[in-house]
C-alpha cells in the first residue's frame, strides 16, 4: 500500500487529522478522482476511516500504525543517503512525537 507516493502524502496529510477529498486532493497535488480511487484502496486495506459531516466525507487515519510505517520508511530512506541521517539530531522523544 505503500509503494505509491500518493498514498504517502495522503497518510502525510492524514497526520494531523481529518481531511476531505477535495483538501487532500490539493495537498498532494492530485485531481480528487485520483485521490477517490487511493483512499478507497486504502479503506480496503484499513489504513483510513472516515465520517460523514453534513454532505462531505471526512477521512481520517485509522490507527498510528500508518504514520508509524511512513515514519520509519522516512528514517530508512535517511539512512540510505550516507551521513548521519536527520533524525539522529534530535531527542527520541522528539523523534516519537514527530512520528505520531
Amino acid at each position: 500500500m505503500l509503494a505509491d507516493a500518493t498514498r504517502v502524502r495522503i497518510i502525510l496529510a492524514l497526520r494531523d487529522g481529518e481531511m476531505a477529498v477535495g483538501a487532500l486532493a490539493d495537498v498532494v497535488g492530485k485531481s480528487p478522482a485520483a485521490v477517490s480511487q487511493h483512499l478507497a484502496k486504502m479503506r480496503l486495506a484499513r489504513m483510513v476511516s472516515t465520517r460523514q459531516d453534513g454532505t462531505r466525507v471526512l477521512y481520517r487515519l485509522e490507527n498510528e500504525h500508518a504514520r508509524q510505517l511512513v515514519a520509519d520508511a522516512i528514517f530508512q530512506a535517511e539512512h540510505a543517503l550516507g551521513g548521519e541521517p536527520a533524525h539522529h539530531h534530535v531527542s527520541s522523544h522528539t523523534v516519537q512525537r514527530s512520528a505520531s
